[in-house]
């Protein structure tokens, strides 16, 4: 009778070793130290994004200089195109990264070919959801360093693509993938705009949950996520700092990852 009281888990205790298992994947592959002493949180705030250029393209590109800067990987060479102006398959571009494959040990190069870019396609429709617009780069951002792997990702390639999500939340954009999870579909049709959502491979529970265990692992306190996450959003992160505060094992293991 006991266990009626006690809190339930937020997600099932198989989702919650496999988000560990990506952290851990992520500590190892892609530089612990840059994790825990370079990487920030980033918000969706004028602090984080300040500019504005007056055009689609010229806005698209700053968001995204701004997010290969937070995301560690300002010096990979890329190339920004519009979505709807690609008519055929991409093909993979052969990339050299200089230096740290992240952080501030990389180096830019200083002419790169545009066939040695990694193609970056925007959605100009995402230019009036910006949150939507910095998760779509985090995660293709995501996919490009993930590759890089020297280990296969927890999960295989059947769950590629929820890796990725998981490893944009690592590298500080949890709060955007939180808030862009989902959309509301109610009030006024003129006002939304399908075409503007971002394709989400995670439910808000399990992105908020991923959320939390990086807040909790650098230390960072709720009053500086919870502003900027959606209210319904904010108990349920509480929630999860909650229950992950009491997974001091798990949470050692993570830390003591070389």
């Amino acid at each position: 009778m006991f266990n009626l009281f006690r809190q339930r888990e937020l997600l099932e205790k198989d989702t919650i070793e496999w988000l560990f298992d990506v952290f851990a994947w992520g500590l190892r592959n892609f530089d612990r130290r840059v994790f825990f002493d370079e990487t920030i949180l980033v918000i969706p705030s004028n602090k984080h994004f300040p500019g504005r250029v007056n055009s689609v393209e010229g806005m698209a590109g700053l968001i995204f200089e701004q997010v290969k800067t937070y995301a560690g990987m300002k010096h990979w060479p890329c190339k920004l195109v519009d979505q709807t102006r690609i008519s055929e398959p991409v093909q993979a571009a052969k990339v050299l990264i200089d230096g740290d494959i992240r952080g501030a040990g990389g180096i830019e190069p200083e002419t790169v070919a545009d066939e040695h870019k990694l193609l970056i396609a925007y959605n100009p429709h995402q230019i009036n959801n910006p949150e939507a617009m910095i998760a779509s780069y985090a995660h293709t951002l995501a996919h490009y360093l993930g590759s890089m792997a020297q280990e296969p990702p927890p999960g295989g390639e059947e769950l590629w693509p929820h890796t990725t999500e998981i490893l944009a939340v690592f590298m500080g954009f949890g709060a955007m993938f939180a808030n862009s999870a989902s959309v509301f579909r109610g009030g006024c049709g003129r006002c939304h705009n399908p075409l503007a959502e971002r394709t989400a491979f995670l439910s808000q529970d399990e992105i908020t949950y991923a959320l939390a265990l990086f807040c909790v692992l650098k230390d960072i306190s709720n009053k500086e996520v919870l502003p900027h996450l959606k209210k319904h959003l904010r108990p349920i992160f509480k929630k999860a700092v909650k229950q992950l505060r009491q997974e001091n094992t798990a949470l050692d293991k993570l830390r003591a990852v070389k």
